[in-house]
């Protein structure tokens, strides 16, 4: 997949959504939030970014590869015209951090676009340890929404606008499930699940196939 070229000035969206995480895999949490983004917060377009390397705890999990994750993002997203998926970050083959994929991104953008950055409240009230938060800051606006009990409070210096909306789903949970063998429905979109139970992601070695 080769990197996104600038967006000409014709077709620049007047507010983008910058999406990162493993999408290990892509779940119905993320895309239900991505268009909440659309829906609430005036954004003309989310893309998805998805980690060079899956930042996976070392438990019984297997990761699935780039290949396998940007290919269940865009069966997530293919009836979405609000959506795009990038390959920046894997096409680095290193580690990126938030700043730099900003700074990418805002220059492709160019000026007069509101560049915002979707996160829950975990990853926001943990904002003050990631580097360069000045750029951050400036580059910025976060769109929040609230994970469990953690509170959405302002941080000074940021911009930010709260998505309350909550969804069950979390990867962690499909992978539970493929492990175990149950139905993923409600935790993915359908051809994702058929995409899991095809290619055999999540499985412990001779683990049991997904229910129907």
């Amino acid at each position: 997949m080769q990197s996104s070229p600038p967006i000409p000035p014709s077709r620049r969206p007047r507010r983008l959504c910058l999406f990162g995480g493993s999408f290990d895999p892509v779940h119905l949490g993320h895309t239900t939030l991505a268009a909440a983004a659309v829906d609430r917060c005036a954004v003309q377009k989310v893309i998805f970014i998805p980690a060079w390397r899956s930042p996976h705890k070392q438990d019984c999990d297997p990761p699935a590869s780039a290949a396998d994750r940007l290919a269940m993002l865009r069966l997530a997203v293919a009836d979405a015209p609000w959506a795009e998926i990038s390959g920046w970050e894997i096409e680095r083959a290193a580690p990126s951090y938030s700043w730099q994929t900003a700074e990418h991104f805002a220059a492709l953008a160019g000026p007069g676009t509101d560049l915002c950055w979707l996160l829950g409240a975990d990853q926001w009230s943990a904002l003050h340890t990631w580097a360069r938060p000045d750029i951050l800051a400036a580059r910025l606006t976060f769109l929040v929404f609230p994970r469990e009990s953690e509170p959405v409070v302002p941080r000074p210096g940021f911009r930010h606008e709260t998505i309350n909306l909550r969804h069950p789903a979390s990867s962690t949970a499909v992978r539970a499930a493929v492990r175990a063998g149950r139905s993923l429905d409600g935790l993915v979109a359908p051809a994702v699940a058929a995409y899991i139970d095809r290619h055999h992601l999540y499985r412990q070695a001779g683990g049991p196939a997904m229910a129907e």
